[in-house]
């Protein structure tokens, strides 16, 4: 019984040790170092977003990704955190609401096709990276991105929460959603885990 225990204890320890081996990604996969966003973000947060990004959620059998230029990056109950906002009726919301984790990518200005095409096009009619010729890959949470993007950031999700209408206090919410075909947007809040920057 005491032998059939410590291996049971050996085999516990054993997998804890690989489980704490696996790399969050590679320093140098697909050209990519990891960055402390605390140090190293140095873009201005308020032209980030309205530069565009690329919003991916999913997992290794299914995922997708979107345009936005929404958005904030801070601080929020002591953790690194960056907000990011899905019209209830976009294809990415599914993927978002099914998983614990998101990345957002920037992408070279040359590579502005990728955002518009992106921006544009739905998921639900096809592969929309397949139809870009982008390369997925995971991290070791098993969260989307693309190889061809300039910086990756991971988060996950701590808050989600759409929008109530009865809280729009101005005017400029209220005629957004009069005649907005995508639905109200639903607000999810990320705690920063992982940044990679080319």
């Amino acid at each position: 019984m005491a032998t059939k225990n410590r291996l049971g204890l050996i085999v516990s320890l054993a997998t804890a040790l690989l489980s704490m081996a696996v790399p969050a990604m590679a320093q140098e996969e697909h050209g990519f170092k990891n960055i402390n966003v605390i140090e190293d973000f140095t873009d201005n947060g308020f032209q980030w977003f309205r530069d565009a990004q690329l919003l991916a959620a999913g997992n290794k059998q299914k995922s997708n990704a979107m345009t936005i230029g929404w958005g904030g990056i801070g601080t929020l109950w002591g953790r690194p955190a960056m907000t990011v906002y899905v019209a209830e009726k976009r294809y990415t919301k599914e993927f978002m609401d099914s998983v614990a984790y998101f990345t957002v990518m920037s992408f070279d200005v040359k590579d502005s096709k990728v955002l518009t095409y992106m921006g544009s096009k739905s998921g639900r009619d096809g592969n929309k990276a397949q139809a870009l010729g982008l390369h997925t890959a995971y991290t070791a949470n098993g969260t989307p991105y693309y190889t061809e993007a300039t910086m990756v950031i991971e988060c996950r999700t701590m808050y989600v929460a759409p929008f109530d209408p009865n809280g729009f206090k101005d005017e400029v919410p209220k005629k957004m959603y009069k005649n907005f075909p995508a639905g109200i947007h639903t607000m999810y809040i990320g705690e920063v885990i992982n940044a990679w920057k080319k």
